[in-house]
């Protein structure tokens, strides 16, 4: 049996074809000019064992260890627990215009981090860190949510950035 595609309609499927392929040329060419490409960290972790202290001063995502310290480079570090249905710290203070870096663990199912209006954008996958290096520019309140269906109680899952001048940020043990 014989199979007739009419010479009208093999010309539409060669046009969306061409379309098809173009738009993948310019995506292709486009991630290449700007540099885009997905992220390389893949750092893993235990996520049951995620929040117990072990050893001196504990893993880097128990209790006493996350919220905000300065790293061993000078950046600070922001180190956030992901867990239903809240951020371990909830609120976290940062300096405006400083570039921090973000690190993320999940501790029980997958979640995500975004903080609107801003590049702040991760995807925290349970067994692995997620990281970000990043600055807020807007002074005040900025609200971060999970933006990944985690359960029932979802849409209450939600932090806060306060952002404050530069000069007036300072750490513990910083002085002031």
């Amino acid at each position: 049996m014989a199979f007739h595609v009419d010479k009208l309609e093999k010309r539409w499927i060669y046009i969306i074809g061409g379309l098809v392929v173009m738009t993948w040329i310019v995506m292709v060419m486009g991630a290449a000019r700007d540099n885009l490409h997905p992220p390389s960290n893949v750092e893993g972790i235990d996520s049951a064992r995620l929040h117990l202290a072990e050893g001196v001063g504990g893993d880097e995502f128990s209790e006493d260890n996350i919220g905000v310290r300065r790293g061993d480079d000078g950046m600070l570090e922001v180190r956030i627990v992901a867990a239903r249905y809240g951020f371990y710290p909830q609120r976290v203070t940062l300096p405006q215009g400083e570039t921090f870096r973000l690190r993320i663990a999940a501790f029980d199912v997958l979640h995500g981090v975004y903080v609107p209006q801003t590049n702040l954008n991760l995807m925290v996958v349970p067994g692995y860190i997620s990281e970000i290096e990043t600055a807020l520019m807007e002074v005040g309140e900025q609200p971060y949510v999970c933006h990944e269906f985690c359960g029932p109680a979802h849409a209450h899952m939600f932090g806060l950035f306060n952002v404050v001048p530069a000069d007036e940020f300072t750490l513990p043990g910083e002085g002031a």
